[in-house]
């Protein structure tokens, strides 16, 4: 069993170069104790930046697709991987040295098609922070998960369609439904992985105003505008990165 990591990217030249170290130390570490093949693909999503030749210069696999949206970004990854099972890891994402090992014992169940990580956030502001706490209570008590790391087999991912390319957001939490969804159907299950937990950026907490960090993160806002691109613009563009 071999995986494929694939990190989905716009413009992440500041980011991507601890995320990618992060994945070096952990395929390494894999690969140390199982005979295991790791390849890291790095799909860059139409970036301005450096984001191309940082990926290559740490060895990095480089694929581009030019139509900007993150779930396109995913599945162009996917369709260029090779392992039997994919890993996608957001490009601020800090991956701590056991996940893939722990990643690798999941998936070597037959049972289990995927699943999703826990995450920790280290926002700066004591509001946000008491707010993403809140809103990991809630996720615990849903099954959902987000999509700073996912994994599932590629049969599995075949199954479901990949990611939905038509929405700016919630693509994440899509995703692991449709494998929860494939699994009630299959007798088998998804699996969350709360320890280790991965580390992504807080850039967007810490620098935009609280008010429009409750708007994008409430649920009503996101099921009304999640297709529309211009309600994001100020999620993803270039100053909060």
């Amino acid at each position: 069993m071999n995986l494929s990591v694939i990190i989905p990217a716009l413009n992440e030249a500041d980011y991507l170069p601890a995320t990618l170290e992060s994945i070096r130390r952990a395929s390494e570490r894999l690969r140390s104790r199982i005979d295991v093949g790791v390849e890291v693909i790095v799909v860059d999503n139409n970036s301005t930046d450096g984001t191309a030749a940082i990926a290559e210069a740490m060895g990095a696999t480089v694929v581009v697709e030019p139509v900007q949206g993150i779930g396109r970004a995913r599945n162009c990854g996917a369709e260029a991987s090779h392992g039997d099972v994919l890993v996608f890891v957001d490009a601020d994402v800090i991956v701590p040295v056991t996940l893939l090992e722990v990643v690798y014992e999941v998936m070597s169940d037959p049972g289990c098609i995927g699943g999703g990580v826990d995450v920790e956030y280290r926002p700066r502001r004591l509001v946000i922070r008491l707010y993403l706490r809140c809103w990991r209570q809630l996720a615990r008590l849903t099954g959902m998960v987000q999509g700073a790391t996912q994994f599932c087999s590629r049969s599995a991912f075949e199954a479901v369609g990949g990611y939905d390319e038509n929405v700016w957001i919630g693509e994440d939490v899509d995703f692991l439904w449709s494998l929860k969804k494939l699994a009630r159907g299959t007798g088998q299950r998804v699996q969350v992985v709360r320890t280790p937990r991965v580390l992504p950026s807080t850039r967007r907490f810490d620098k935009m105003p609280v008010w429009k960090v409750l708007l994008f993160t409430n649920p009503l806002f996101i099921a009304l505008f999640r297709r529309w691109k211009a309600a994001w613009a100020d999620w993803y563009k270039r100053p909060v990165r």
